[in-house]
């Protein structure tokens, strides 16, 4: 998939309705969608997106950090922005 592609325009997360960010070329092959806000990656298989609530993969708190830094790099103006840690800021 490519980042120019209208259909991410239009592509949502099964699970809260959301957008979702290109991950090109990600490691063990292939491309994937991803939702930061729940921590998602869905893979994107033979160009066609995998967007069953099933299909999607919880990442960890590292790979989370990582996967955001790859989106402020690669320029993605819808890329959330990581900001200052807050103790509590969980709920809990």
């Amino acid at each position: 998939m490519n980042p120019d592609d209208p259909l991410l325009r239009i592509l949502a997360c099964p699970l809260d309705k959301g957008p979702l960010h290109l991950l090109a070329e990600e490691p063990g092959g292939g491309d994937a969608l991803y939702n930061p806000r729940l921590r998602r990656r869905y893979p994107i298989v033979d160009g066609i997106p995998q967007l069953l609530p099933s299909s999607g993969e919880q990442v960890t708190e590292e790979e989370h950090e990582e996967l955001l830094s790859r989106l402020s790099a690669d320029g993605d103006p819808g890329a959330p922005r990581r900001g200052p840690r807050t103790p509590g800021a969980t709920g809990a």
